[in-house]
């Protein structure tokens, strides 16, 4: 009898367990097809912009500037270059500014009407489209200085680069432990001390990626530079004037009835989307080899 009324259990157990192995699979399924489904778009469109710029990239590509209409050949090494000068200035206005923004709301501002003002601020420029953006920076920078410059189409990027950074960076410091904050602070540590040194130091990795993630955002935008940079034809490396850029190169030349044109517009998204990945692979690599130092 003890044997027969153990069997029920049993087979309860091995049911549940057999039930529990089928969940497991078919979750790490959905995990694993989520994953495929977020990473084909990428993959797609990078192998096809192999397929249709691989074959127009050549040295002159990278050391000539475009080609009067009607002549074969020439680059976009001044449009390289201009994005480069571009978003370096977005990047020194916006990262210092997000992350000090980020690093208010989180850690001085709790409660207080000026951070709430200030996280509304940040999503609702969140949410303003490019576009809006550039003729913004063209009514405050532009029409004052009478020219298109550098400066202004570096500042309409970095003013798109904040929210992005600002909320980021308050998350991650808000998902630093309080313990970490009292231990600092028990040690006599001022206040301000222990936000830089310590907190924004182990929410570093993920204020990283926000940056990293505003830094993407802004590399392939158009439209707030037709309002303020302008473009290019020819090297420029002064703010104060027009400057090419791998973007706005890529709308003209994909606007354009010639073939060759074409043929260059594919090659430029090609390089634009490969700087991008090249960039924001070695600041996440170097990044990540300073927390470690760091942290050991």
């Amino acid at each position: 009898m003890a044997s027969t009324t153990a069997m029920p259990p049993l087979r309860a157990r091995a049911s549940n367990r057999f039930l529990r192995v089928v969940v497991n699979h078919l979750a790490t399924a959905a995990a694993v097809g989520s994953t495929i489904l977020v990473m084909a778009p990428l993959i797609a469109i990078f192998a096809y912009l192999l397929f249709k710029g691989a074959s127009s990239l050549n040295l002159a590509f990278f050391t000539q500037v475009p080609k009067p209409v009607g002549e074969t050949g020439g680059g976009m090494a001044n449009s390289i270059l201009g994005s480069g000068i571009l978003l370096a200035v977005a990047s020194l206005m916006g990262v210092p500014i997000g992350i000090a923004g980020g690093i208010y709301i989180a850690e001085f501002g709790r409660n207080k009407r000026l951070a709430n003002m200030v996280r509304f601020t940040a999503d609702v420029l969140n949410g303003v489209p490019s576009i809006v953006m550039g003729i913004a920076i063209y009514t405050l920078i532009v029409v004052p200085q009478k020219h298109f410059s550098a400066l202004a189409g570096g500042v309409a990027l970095g003013i798109m680069m904040i929210p992005t950074i600002t909320r980021t960076t308050e998350e991650m410091l808000l998902m630093v432990p309080l313990n970490v904050r009292e231990a600092a602070l028990g040690l006599g540590v001022p206040n301000w001390r222990s936000v830089l040194s310590i907190t924004l130091r182990t929410a570093s990795p993920g204020v990283i990626t926000g940056c990293m993630l505003a830094f993407a955002r802004v590399a392939g935008e158009t439209a707030p530079l037709l309002f303020t940079a302008f473009g290019n034809q020819f090297w420029s490396t002064s703010l104060n004037e027009p400057i090419a850029a791998l973007p706005l190169q890529i709308f003209v030349y994909a606007l354009s009835p010639y073939d060759e044109w074409h043929r260059l517009a594919w090659a430029g998204a090609l390089v634009l989307i490969v700087l991008i990945v090249v960039s924001v692979a070695l600041v996440r690599y170097v990044a990540g080899r300073g927390v470690l130092k760091g942290v050991s």
